[in-house]
């Protein structure tokens, strides 16, 4: 269970992140330029933590589906970016690929490589 709670934060920082860096303007402003840093740091040091409990394929599809997909809707709400029903779709489908994995990741099982 640690290990959805460090994907979440990863998700947050990210999206935080990737909201900063529009708001940097190229790096030219000082405080989200920051905030920059500071979100994808955070993001990717609490993905690196999950890892150790979530397998690398759904940790990745969660943490990048999500990333998108939250963009998406922030940059729509936020910033007015156009938001069709063909981008619906996209992210109806990202959610589903993760729906996907997730259910794939706990029928099988890894076989060890042979040494």
């Amino acid at each position: 269970m640690r290990g959805y709670l460090y994907l979440t934060i990863s998700i947050a920082g990210e999206i935080f992140a990737t909201t900063m860096l529009k708001l940097s303007d190229g790096f030219t402003v000082l405080l989200p330029s920051a905030g920059v840093v500071f979100g994808y740091a955070l993001s990717f040091y609490c993905l690196s933590l999950c890892l150790k409990t979530v397998p690398l394929s759904l940790a990745y599809a969660i943490w990048s589906g999500a990333g998108t997909a939250l963009t998406a809707l922030i940059g729509a709400i936020i910033w007015g970016e156009a938001f069709s029903s063909l981008k619906i779709l996209g992210i109806l489908l990202i959610i589903g690929g993760i729906i996907v994995l997730n259910s794939s990741s706990n029928t099988e099982t890894v076989k060890e490589p042979s040494r």
